[in-house]
């Protein structure tokens, strides 16, 4: 049995699929208010819990034989579910004897920014399950090709990108499809245990590349409004007067907007080659979701 959290959300709803078309039996923990009438039609348990309560977690664990982690907060309660769950399901998972742990984490964890409660979570997470006795795997994923769906379609419509920040940035646009297949197939590699991988796309993209994508797959001229980070940083400094719990959250955005995040060609083939994979590039990810669906 595997025990997938954030089942409903962007990847974990991707794993559960995945389970379930190799006919694998899965429990997906999911939230009440949730749409997880997809997975039970899978096949897929449905445990209807709250990661923010311990017994809920406890319960969840129980004759679970792989947990893949890869729920996560919106930065708001990045202590209670990014940190504090995933600590619980470690515990309980070695309780429980659990072969395995898959944790869906994030690229850049080891820089060490302070500004993201998500990215400091992320990071004390890794650590505490490098110290466990548990069997894992940690797979540290940059941006997702996903994200771009909205940004795709409203291009698709008008032609106009807007981005904040540099558009010299790069980063490796991943595909989720991809991610969701890695996790599962962690569980069925040696090379895998105990081990960290930089997930990302094939290719490492200037922030600028992807309107000249997005102008390929539409066939259209982009026109980018390329706004400034001090916008986003008035943004912040006017939301702390009135939610700074908002301003905090806020800081995961800077993070990922003012710095790259993109892996190395030595890192993309150490991925291909454990888990005998092609990994898709942004254009096609594109094409697969919006031209030829």
């Amino acid at each position: 049995m595997y025990l997938v959290t954030g089942a409903t959300g962007s990847i974990g709803k991707r794993i559960v699929r995945r389970l379930r078309d190799r006919d694998l039996p899965v429990r997906a923990f999911v939230r009440l208010s949730s749409s997880y009438a997809e997975l039970e039609q899978r096949g897929a348990e449905i445990f209807i819990g709250d990661l923010a309560q311990e017994r809920d977690i406890r319960k969840a664990c129980r004759d679970v034989r792989y947990i893949i982690s890869a729920h996560g907060s919106d930065g708001g309660q990045a202590q209670a579910i990014d940190y504090r769950a995933n600590i619980d399901l470690m515990d309980f998972g070695q309780e429980n004897r659990v072969e395995q742990f898959v944790y869906v984490s994030v690229l850049g964890t080891e820089r060490g920014y302070q500004d993201s409660p998500v990215f400091k979570a992320k990071r004390e997470v890794e650590n505490a399950l490098q110290k466990s006795e548990l069997t894992y795997t940690i797979l540290r994923p940059s941006g997702f090709a996903s994200n771009l769906l909205p940004l795709a379609e409203r291009f698709r419509d008008t032609g106009l990108y807007f981005a904040i920040g540099d558009l010299k940035n790069r980063s490796s646009i991943l595909s989720p499809d991809d991610l969701a297949e890695i996790a599962i197939q962690a569980t069925e590699r040696e090379a895998a245990r105990n081990q960290i991988f930089a997930v990302g796309g094939p290719e490492i993209l200037n922030r600028d590349d992807i309107p000249k994508i997005f102008g390929r797959v539409f066939q259209k001229d982009p026109f980018v409004v390329n706004l400034p980070l001090s916008v986003l940083d008035g943004v912040r400094s006017a939301v702390g007067f009135i939610n700074p719990e908002l301003q905090r959250s806020l800081g995961t955005l800077r993070i990922l907007l003012a710095n790259e995040f993109f892996c190395t060609s030595e890192e993309i083939h150490r991925l291909e080659s454990v888990f005998d994979i092609q990994m898709e590039s942004l254009e096609s990810f594109l094409r697969r979701y919006l031209v030829n669906s």
